[in-house]
């Protein structure tokens, strides 16, 4: 049986700031314009959760794939803000594919040892097009109500 630490160190992952660990496995060399400037056409990414870490709850300005690789289901939240409207994935072997499209926030968590995943992203991923929701005018109105039983990942 594989561990999260073997995976770890096998893929090479470094510690993500939205909580996991993570490692970039392909960045486009084709550019595309977006409103917020150049990007690659789409990137990928290895990224890791161990019981107890969280994918803070975040929101990127284009679309992100999620791919389940192994290990245990991993809930996916998603948030639409305007229509006021939660979905919840489970990603696992039967169910491997989540979509969150842009601008809606996204959290996550491991529902057991470790879940393995990737995320593809497009335009491709940039730090500049990415921000917690904590960060967002508002934000603390959304978890008043609808979310209010998914503040532990804020």
């Amino acid at each position: 049986m594989v561990s999260a630490r073997s995976l770890i160190e096998r893929l090479g992952l470094q510690p993500h700031p939205e909580g996991g660990w993570y490692r970039e496995i392909f960045r486009s060399p084709v550019r595309v314009q977006t409103p917020r400037g150049e990007r690659s056409a789409i990137t990928t990414i290895y990224y890791l959760l161990e019981a107890g870490q969280l994918s803070r709850w975040h929101v990127v300005q284009a679309d992100e794939i999620w791919h389940f690789y192994g290990g245990s289901p991993l809930e996916l939240l998603d948030y639409q803000p305007e229509r006021r409207e939660l979905t919840r994935t489970v990603l696992d072997s039967a169910n491997a594919v989540g979509v969150i499209a842009v601008n809606e926030w996204q959290a996550a968590r491991s529902l057991g040892g470790f879940s393995l995943v990737g995320c593809t992203v497009g335009p491709g991923f940039d730090f500049a097009d990415f921000r917690f929701v904590t960060d967002l005018p508002d934000h603390a109105a959304h978890f008043k109500s609808e979310l209010a039983r998914h503040q532990d990942l804020l």
